[in-house]
């Protein structure tokens, strides 16, 4: 069961997503449903860990093992959800993830996968253009400039 429930003023989630960066790209994406770019990954399960969270989410949204360097934020946000405009508040740990040793990177500027009825299409955004386009979370935009140089190095299929 996710950590995720609505009240009378808006609902409440508890997330968890992958930043996942290459070559100085950071991978987003977009589902059917949603206008906007958002990092991978998805709802924290009642008693699961957030680590076993993003591994989980790695699995069922890219098919692949992430590896976890470690938690880079914890950001708790409220916003109004532009699509069917419902309040949120919202806590989500962001990991940044290797990939070092999967497929991904050899899939190309933009690929797709299905997660059940779902189509997600992802696509390799550069840093400096995320502040003109429609991407959340807002922070990102401006705090991926502000990482340790060592953890925006590219990233190599061994």
């Amino acid at each position: 069961m996710d950590i995720s429930f609505m009240t009378e003023q808006g609902k409440f989630n508890f997330r968890i997503c992958a930043l996942i960066i290459n070559d100085n790209k950071i991978l987003a994406m977009k589902d059917d449903k949603s206008p906007y770019y958002f990092l991978p990954g998805g709802r924290v399960h009642m008693g699961e860990p957030a680590e076993e969270a993003i591994i989980r989410e790695g699995h069922e949204e890219l098919g692949i093992t992430v590896n976890i360097v470690r938690p880079l934020w914890i950001n708790q946000g409220f916003f109004t959800e532009d699509l069917e405009q419902v309040k949120f508040h919202e806590i989500c740990i962001y990991f940044l993830v290797d990939i070092a040793n999967t497929a991904l990177i050899s899939l190309g500027q933009t690929f797709q996968s299905t997660e059940g009825s779902r189509t997600h299409t992802f696509e390799w955004l550069d840093f400096h253009p995320l502040k003109g386009l429609y991407f959340y979370p807002n922070f990102l935009k401006k705090d991926i400039f502000n990482l340790p140089e060592e953890l925006t190095l590219r990233t190599e299929i061994e």
